[in-house]
């Protein structure tokens, strides 16, 4: 049969499912032609090579994405006659878009973004739940000869001299084919944009299947793609109409993913859905994109095309409603080299919505993933944690479904940065830099001002309480504590010294802190005063900072600056810490070799964004440095009309002497009976000391199906929250006759639902048990911290048992 390549493109563009294509190769006899079929990267052992990449169709397809990028930067690289190999050649994505795109700027404003974005797009084809995928860009193509050098190789270094582009490996593109369906189809379409009389090439690739014979005598099948007489089919075209947003197809590259396993989530409007999910992968692209559905699939949606920036244009919007704050910290070491940790802090309600249905917004917008710290590589997200980091390792529940953590890892040490991410770019290996990472990150972020917050939110919910209290002590009264049960419970809450009657001594009124309201604060979009906090100095009366040799230290400027001087996207400005001088910077007449010259091989520097009028930078010194060493440094603060500057050094001290424990009081605390608090909650205040709605403004969950919430700070047990409006209660009420029945109810309701989560919670801590959860069918197992299975415990008729479990009837069955 005469095959027409035009005729076969447009036929296989319009097949909206993979059984559509399948139905077409058989009409053309090419589904079982083995002459029209080569194999993918020139091998049949490709199976493994293009299984094995991304381990979720979303970041599969956002190699796509980026290969699309990359594309339109290499055009624009030779559109400026500069060969993309070269020197001159831009040495970062960034500065290829500074270069590129002088005015990239300005697609902060949505009409300038929408031109843009139409250079790269992803369209919806096919039915609801079977969705087919189309990727567009308009970069710069390829010839149909160079086909096999391009798309369809594998394993060749075709980027790695080039450092403006995501790609590195040469098989991050063929991840997504993993995901096309059952017979994996993907078309692929192109044209070289600096050659007139180029064709236009195509092919489609597929998951070869097996014959009888060859099931027999193979282990596995392979990929392949297709040919027409031994060649790449190819027409010569001046446009095509493809059905792209606001353009005919005229050079560039056209991808079709049939039948695209997209997750759950992002199934419906992908000009929605799709598109907050690429979002969150695509934190900060260098280039927007659009995300476009069609009226067939969503007649009644108004709004089927949506551009896409990434979540940090989202996050960091003026008008946002949903993000209270954020701040940065940006680090520079020997060991990670250069990186930036943004954090942002959602609001716990917004626009009159309770509490509850904000999060849940907030969760639906910002987390469709689940991913709560990101870990990007030039804006693209390599990996990340859920919120399980920041329960276990920063230790603040309460922001657990308010937290979101970006690190930048574009500056890294390449060394390192190798070892962190698997080559597939979407999820961290499990080695030695990733633990270090999570243990220097958990350091950093658990101090200063996330702790701030996460009390701030704690005070709101930290209510006096005779009733409660009485009754716990009363409670504790009637049961015997020996010394091996009291040690159980010694990390909690200490009520009183159950043998000489002694009280907890109250803490003493916390100073004021940084993060606290200050009225008499007028921050200024530039700074016009930058001074460090310091009264000591030298002899020459420059400030000094004594940093103990193995230690650490804050160093504090004042400024006048606004908070988001850091990180806003329009004039941001930079502190930069350097070391001064061109000769030794030990004391003058010391027996010493001058120290090095690059600050990160004798200090490293964590510099966090101003907050109320202060600039804290962490300083702690390497093993380089010795005792007596004294460090001149400079602080410069970016100002457009001239830095401001501070002169200052660093004296490396005598180590400080590690606190040897206090056995004393050790024993003293072992004989404390240390019991959490009790707090009693309930839909509306009349009943209980809080309500459902106050508990969840600080990000503890409560409604009729929830019996308790167990909440821990830190490693301890400190409040056990009990709902007396759960329907397991309210069901129990409605079998009783009289007030007296339902107070008796209520107070063996409330002690059994006390002690057995205290017992469990503490045996199990004790024991170091780990909970796991199934997620995905069974695919995934989740940690769930020990807090919440117990309340999801409660939930599931444990409660009920309690409460309708009678002993005395047990006793009076079995002795019958």
């Amino acid at each position: 049969m005469h095959i027409d390549p035009q005729t076969l493109f447009f036929n296989l563009y319009r097949s909206s499912e993979e059984k559509d294509v399948e139905k077409l190769l058989r009409h053309y006899s090419l589904l079982d032609s083995p002459s029209n079929w080569d194999y993918y990267g020139g091998t049949d052992s490709n199976f493994s090579v293009v299984e094995n990449q991304q381990s979720g169709p979303v970041p599969a397809l956002i190699e796509k994405v980026t290969n699309g990028i990359d594309a339109i930067l290499m055009r624009r690289c030779i559109e400026n006659g500069i060969d993309p190999r070269s020197p001159q050649a831009p040495r970062s994505i960034m500065e290829a878009v500074e270069i590129f795109f002088p005015d990239y700027k300005n697609w902060d404003i949505v009409p300038n973004r929408r031109r843009q974005a139409g250079d790269l797009q992803i369209l919806a084809d096919g039915p609801r739940l079977n969705t087919s995928l189309v990727v567009y860009d308009n970069g710069e193509g390829q010839l149909p000869e160079a086909f096999e050098d391009t798309f369809l190789s594998l394993l060749r270094s075709n980027k790695n001299e080039i450092h403006f582009v995501h790609g590195q490996y040469n098989m991050g593109g063929t991840g997504a084919v993993a995901f096309c369906g059952d017979l994996r189809y993907q078309l692929i379409g192109s044209k070289r944009f600096d050659d007139p009389a180029a064709s236009f090439g195509f092919t489609l690739i597929r998951k070869h299947p097996l014959t009888p014979e060859e099931e027999q005598r193979k282990k596995s099948t392979w990929y392949e793609y297709l040919t027409i007489d031994g060649q790449i089919p190819s027409f010569p075209i001046t446009e095509l109409d493809l059905g792209l947003y606001g353009r005919s197809f005229t050079t560039g590259t056209v991808l079709k993913l049939y039948s695209y396993d997209l997750p759950s989530g992002a199934r419906s409007v992908i000009s929605r859905d799709l598109n907050q999910s690429i979002n969150e992968f695509l934190f900060a692209p260098a280039l927007p994109l659009f995300t476009i559905d069609t009226p067939e699939r969503y007649p009644d949606d108004r709004n089927l095309q949506r551009e896409l920036y990434g979540l940090k244009r989202r996050l960091e919007e003026d008008d946002s409603k949903y993000v209270e704050t954020h701040f940065s910290e940006e680090g520079r070491g020997r060991e990670f080299g250069n990186f930036k940790v943004t954090c942002y802090i959602f609001r716990t309600r917004v626009e009159g919505r309770s509490a509850q249905e904000t999060r849940d917004t907030i969760r639906r917008e910002f987390f469709k993933n689940n991913m709560s710290v990101l870990f990007s590589v030039n804006g693209q997200v390599h990996g990340h944690y859920t919120s399980e980091f920041i329960t276990r390792t920063l230790k603040l529940p309460l922001l657990k479904n308010h937290l979101l953590i970006h690190v930048d890892c574009t500056a890294m040490n390449t060394e390192f940065r190798r070892e962190l991410f698997m080559a597939s770019r979407d999820r961290l290996k499990e080695g030695k830099e990733s633990r270090r990472l999570r243990t220097a990150l958990g350091e950093l972020l658990s101090k200063g001002r996330l702790q701030e917050i996460h009390k701030k939110r704690k005070a709101s919910i930290t209510v006096e309480s005779t009733n409660a209290d009485d009754l716990l002590r009363n409670f504790a009264r009637t049961l015997s504590f020996d010394n091996d049960l009291a040690k159980l419970f010694r990390n909690t809450l200490e009520l009183e010294d159950r043998r000489n009657g002694q009280k907890k001594k109250k803490k003493p009124q916390r100073r004021k802190s940084e993060t606290d309201d200050t009225n008499d604060f007028n921050p200024k979009r530039f700074p016009t005063v930058f001074k460090i906090n310091s009264t000591a100095k030298n002899e020459d009366g420059i400030p000094m900072v004594k940093i103990p040799r193995g230690g650490e230290r804050n160093i504090n400027f004042s400024t006048d600056v606004e908070d988001q001087y850091f990180d806003r996207s329009s004039e941001p400005g930079e502190l930069q810490i350097g070391l001064l001088g061109p000769g030794p910077t030990v004391v003058p007449g010391g027996d010493a070799p001058g120290l090095p010259r690059k600050i990160e091989e004798i200090l490293d520097v964590v510099k966090s964004s101003p907050i109320n009028g202060r600039i804290r930078v962490l300083v702690k010194p390497t093993d380089e440095v010795m005792v007596g060493d004294a460090i001149k440094m400079k602080a410069s603060l970016s100002n457009p009309g001239g830095d401001l500057e501070e002169i200052f050094y660093v004296k490396i001290t005598q180590p400080e002497k590690k606190k040897q424990p206090n056995k004393k009081k050790e024993e003293e605390l072992d004989n404390q009976l240390g019991l959490p608090k009790m707090r009693l909650v309930s839909r509306n205040v009349e009943k209980g000391e809080m309500t459902w709605d106050q508990l969840e403004e600080s990000g503890i969950s409560m409604d009729h199906d929830k019996v308790v919430f167990p909440f821990v700070d830190g490693n301890v047990l400190e409040t056990i929250y009990i709902n007396l409006d759960s329907s397991v209660l309210l069901s129990h009420h409605s079998k009783l006759k009289g007030q007296e029945a339902i107070e008796t109810a209520n107070k063996r309701y409330i002690s059994a639902v006390y002690y057995h989560t205290l017992f469990l919670y503490s045996i199990s801590k004790n024991m170091r048990f780990g909970i796991v959860k199934q997620e995905n069918g069974g695919d995934y197992q989740a940690p769930i911290e020990l807090n919440e299975y117990l309340a999801d415990l409660f939930q599931n008729h444990y409660a009920q048992f309690l409460i309708n479990f009678d002993t005395q009837e047990l006793i009076a069955a079995l002795e019958d």
